[in-house]
């Protein structure tokens, strides 16, 4: 699978965008949500927990940003292109926008260099615009009486779960926990996500793995498997959540000289 913009259902790249670390943190985290409940409740299942936690953090964010990493390796070609740029999220009044700005490329052994790509996404239309090639890319993804979390448009370009529709984690894979494995590990909770006969992603991947910040409660890293065996890693760094985000950071001009192409949303 090579690195393109996909117009169909993508393994949530993502996204959002948690999990634990080993038996005994998730344990503990279960025994607590027990006692809330009263000491006769039957303690949930670890996993459950967790995604409930998830859910409920997710619910309460208004705004997002980090810097980002996008990492896209093809290891039988012995090929790795990481793109490197800041991340901004903001949702109010049931609407909400989501822009990632890439701002440096490095492909395998190759120095650094810069490289401006943009990704909007506002509930209706993804906006791709490629200054390498000087061009613009215009995806209607939702009625405009209907938008959509912009975080769920941006699942269909990168793996990106966790940020929206906790739920339907459950409904497409088949979630582990992972146990401790050391090296600073005790800082977040890791999942393993494995793609379902029947889900919507099973032809892009076979598994994720999703760590989870434990102070944020919020995705960390996201590695992802195509059914290629391409990988794709996300990595969401120095996140500042629920702070103030300029309305200025989600516009945007097309410049001058730029190719144009808009695709509509196809009615059934």
């Amino acid at each position: 699978m090579n690195e393109k913009i996909i117009t169909k259902g993508f393994p949530l790249l993502l996204a959002i965008a948690e999990i634990c670390w080993a038996g005994g943190e998730a344990g503990n985290l279960a025994s607590s949500e027990a006692e809330r409940a009263g000491a006769n409740s039957v303690a949930k299942p670890q996993v459950e927990v967790v995604l409930e936690r998830l859910k409920k953090q997710t619910a309460e964010l208004k705004s997002y940003q980090s810097q980002i990493e996008y990492r896209f390796s093809q290891p039988l070609l012995e090929s790795e292109t990481l793109k490197k740029g800041v991340l901004y999220y903001q949702r109010s009044e049931g609407k909400s926008a989501l822009r990632i700005n890439f701002q440096s490329l490095k492909q395998d052994e190759e120095e650094e260099q810069k490289y401006i790509e943009q990704y909007i996404f506002d509930g209706i239309w993804l906006t791709h615009i490629d200054y390498q090639i000087k061009e613009v890319k215009r995806y209607q993804k939702a009625e405009p009486n209907e938008p959509v979390d912009a975080f769920e448009l941006a699942n269909e370009n990168f793996p990106i779960i966790g940020f929206s529709k906790v739920e339907d984690l459950k409904k497409e894979f088949e979630i582990g926990l992972v146990e401790k494995q050391g090296g600073g590990v005790e800082n977040f909770i890791q999942l393993h996500l494995k793609v379902k006969a029947d889900s919507i992603y099973k032809d892009d991947y076979t598994s994720l793995d999703f760590w989870i910040d434990k102070k944020l409660y919020l995705p960390a890293k996201i590695i992802a498997v195509s059914t290629e065996e391409d990988i794709y890693e996300i990595r969401f760094l120095k996140p500042k959540v629920n702070e103030k985000v300029d309305k200025k950071a989600f516009e945007f001009e097309i410049p001058k000289g730029f190719g144009v192409e808009i695709i509509l949303l196809k009615v059934d």
